[in-house]
């Protein structure tokens, strides 16, 4: 399980970079950020497939692969947003991600 999410983790830093990682720099243009967004995402895809097919291997679902897909992507986008966009972190962001770990939390109960 280790490794799945320490790959998870690594695939949603490229993703969140593929992604929003242009958001600051309004001058570039939308055909730039295109092929660089997916040149990035190759990356992710790279990393995103394995820890998919080790997680399943091992046991974890593909609905819990997903809830915890999701669970790291908030994360990761969470510091980003607030290092990288400098975007304030408010209470109701975390009283969203809190019902998403209930969701982690029943997507696991047996």
């Amino acid at each position: 399980m280790i490794r799945t999410i320490s790959l998870l983790i690594a695939s949603n830093i490229f993703m969140t970079f593929a992604w929003y990682g242009f958001l600051k720099d309004k001058n570039i243009p939308l055909w730039k950020a295109i092929l660089l967004s997916w040149f990035i995402a190759f990356f992710e895809y790279c990393l995103m497939v394995p820890a998919n097919k080790y997680g399943f291997a091992n046991g974890i679902n593909g609905f819990q692969l997903k809830i915890i897909q999701e669970v790291i992507t908030l994360i990761v986008f969470s510091v980003f947003a607030v290092l990288y966009l400098r975007e304030p972190f408010k209470l109701n962001y975390l009283i969203s991600f809190a019902f998403l770990l209930c969701a982690v939390f029943f997507a696991f109960k047996k």
